[in-house]
């Protein structure tokens, strides 16, 4: 299994025998300046979406169209994408399970917001959402974007994930320090990927903190394009 940063909130991941894109932004993401863009979606079997803010949903469609990957997120939001000619997968909600082949993938919670501009107007687009991944022998906890949540403990306790993938750049989500502490105190990470992070110069800069609060775990400091291999 193969975890690839894609800069900001967006991740490629290579499981199952499938190729996941979650909130996919590629152009206008300052992460991927210099950055084969090609390279970053090719072969994408299928695209996940968190929630509705541009730096996650402005890139969908052409993704979509390009790879001809459908998109799976929550009802409203999947609903709206697809209407705008991304390619139709699930639009699904908290608590349903998809499956690609080999690979499950659960809408879980997340705290923070969801909208989207329509017809320059933004829209609500139903309510912000993480996912557990499973396959390849791995679980994996991407939390969306969110701040520190009482269900992360019940999402720590019955999927028992053993990656997290966890936004944690502060300002619009958790910062390096609680999401540390989030893991920590619900879930048992072997290894934890931050991101959403290093984007502005609001966001944190460095995981510095996240890997000083969680002793013993592995903390990988992702590089754009570069596989993270587990």
């Amino acid at each position: 299994m193969q975890i690839i940063w894609l800069g900001h909130g967006s991740f490629r991941i290579e499981i199952g025998g499938e190729v996941l894109l979650i909130d996919p932004w590629i152009n206008g993401n300052p992460m991927m300046q210099g950055h084969d863009a090609g390279a970053a979606i090719t072969g994408a079997t299928q695209i996940l979406v968190t929630h509705g803010h541009f730096d996650h949903t402005n890139d969908i469609v052409e993704v979509s169209q390009k790879t001809g990957a459908p998109v799976s997120g929550m009802f409203e939001l999947a609903a709206a994408l697809i209407a705008q000619g991304a390619k139709e997968g699930h639009s699904f909600n908290k608590g349903g399970t998809i499956t690609f082949g080999e690979v499950s993938v659960t809408m879980v919670p997340a705290s923070h917001s969801s909208s989207m501009s329509v017809d320059g107007t933004a829209r609500y687009m139903g309510m912000e959402t993480g996912f557990v991944i499973q396959g390849d022998g791995h679980t994996i906890y991407h939390s969306g974007d969110t701040g520190i949540m009482a269900d992360m403990a019940w999402i720590g306790a019955y999927f028992k994930p053993d990656i997290g993938i966890l936004s944690a750049g502060g300002y619009y989500t958790m910062d390096m320090k609680q999401a540390g502490w989030a893991a920590r105190e619900y879930f048992d990470f072997k290894t934890v990927i931050p991101g959403h992070y290093r984007t502005f110069p609001a966001l944190e800069q460095s995981a510095e903190a996240l890997a000083e609060a969680l002793p013993g775990v592995d903390v990988i400091e992702p590089q754009v394009l570069q596989p993270i291999t587990l």
